[in-house]
């Protein structure tokens, strides 16, 4: 868990901004607040909540974070749910909706709520709302996956406990479905202070790459993401080696796993073996305490790639646009919030495009700069902690007054 406190957050953003952040605060402290997730380690929602829970209980909020437990199976349904919510084709079956309900009534079984809000993430702990008549709390159910053109069998097993929510919140408003609850709009935050994203220097950087024998006089390309079929690392090979044409470059792909994700091992093989017998792409499995690595990685690179093919928001964009580095980029779910075209970075559609837009930065270095100096700022303004911070005590005074268009505080 994070060990700053909130103070330490000053410098980085507006002082009037600070100062609603306490005022917010003031308003909602003692209230008790529950998070749930499905793993506590991989994955943007875990990182997110390892930093934030600490912050909210020193603002007075007291807050828990639980994970749920689950077998490969109930994980093999859920990521079938996450790819089916994205809007792939996935075959579900009545077995598999069977896994789901039992693992939900096992967890259901273990936990007990008696906090005033009950925050769950993402389709894995959704059915946990049944425990919803049992207690006093708010519920709301958190999704951090664009739900925009889903597969309409899957989300209409979902919905029939996402209905059920007293609020739906949704990184942005194109993710959201029609729902019976209101629904709100936050932006996911990395945080400046975290290992991942602090300030590194020149020999920590040198150190991290020595370690993976990457030369820094060459052109470095970065993505980091988990192995997943959906962050298209396949095609980021292929874009490499287009850009390789033209420029004696380097290409990292880097990343963990995740429990709650059992397809990652297949991609990496696939990975590894589209690899092989290029000694300058280097396939990189990280455990999950490597921040510091990911961090060194993503401010030695020339380019910082996100070449997903669909996204929720892309969290390793934002690291990489804090850490003011040109991003090309799909423009696909959050990542054109964060990615502003030809001002924060590149967006693109397509191998072919990815690779146009590589080689141009590298061929305009005075252009990356002036890229990676907008995106950080772009942050800054929009995709702290803080600002989340801020976000959710608004919610949290917000549930207290459900169908007020203007609140007074």
């Amino acid at each position: 868990m994070a060990k700053n406190t909130i103070a330490e957050y000053a410098k980085f953003i507006r002082p009037q901004n600070f100062d609603e952040l306490m005022l917010l605060a003031g308003k909602v402290a003692g209230r008790s607040l529950r998070m749930v997730n499905s793993t506590a380690v991989g994955g943007g929602v875990a990182e997110m909540l390892t930093r934030v829970v600490p912050l909210y209980n020193e603002l007075g909020i007291k807050a828990k974070w639980d994970v749920i437990k689950g077998n490969n199976p109930f994980f093999g349904v859920t990521k079938t749910f996450h790819n089916a919510l994205h809007g792939l084709e996935s075959e579900v079956t009545d077995a598999m909706l069977k896994i789901y309900e039992e693992a939900t009534a096992a967890n259901l079984a273990e936990l007990s709520f008696d906090e005033d809000v009950v925050i769950i993430h993402d389709p894995q702990p959704a059915g946990l709302i049944a425990a919803r008549e049992k207690t006093k709390a708010k519920w709301v159910w958190r999704c951090h996956i664009d739900t925009s053109h889903p597969q309409p069998a899957v989300w209409d097993f979902l919905k029939k406990y996402i209905g059920r929510y007293d609020a739906a919140v949704f990184s942005t408003p194109w993710f959201a479905r029609e729902l019976p609850e209101p629904k709100y709009f936050i932006y996911p935050a990395i945080d400046p202070l975290a290992e991942k994203n602090r300030e590194l220097a020149e020999g920590e950087i040198d150190a991290v790459l020595r370690r993976y024998q990457l030369d820094r006089s060459r052109p470095l390309l970065v993505q980091i993401s988990r192995f997943d079929r959906l962050k298209d690392p396949l095609g980021v090979i292929e874009t490499y080696r287009l850009v390789k044409k033209h420029a004696d470059c380097q290409l990292v792909l880097a990343g963990g796993g995740a429990v709650d994700d059992p397809e990652g091992v297949e991609v990496l093989n696939q990975v590894r073996e589209a690899a092989k017998d290029d000694p300058d792409i280097h396939v990189l499995l990280l455990p999950p305490a490597a921040d510091l690595e990911i961090n060194a990685l993503q401010r030695a690179a020339t380019v910082v790639i996100q070449k997903s093919l669909r996204e929720g928001f892309g969290l390793t964009v934002t690291e990489a646009l804090w850490k003011a580095k040109p991003v090309v980029a799909s423009a696909v779910g959050g990542i054109p919030l964060q990615v502003i075209h030809n001002f924060t970075g590149l967006l693109v559609h397509s191998v072919e495009g990815a690779a146009y837009q590589i080689r141009y930065l590298i061929n305009n270095p005075e252009a990356a700069r002036k890229m990676g100096e907008y995106g950080r700022e772009h942050v800054r303004e929009k995709f702290l902690i803080t600002r989340k911070l801020r976000n959710y005590m608004v919610l949290l005074i917000a549930l207290d007054h459900p169908g007020r268009d203007v609140i007074q505080l």
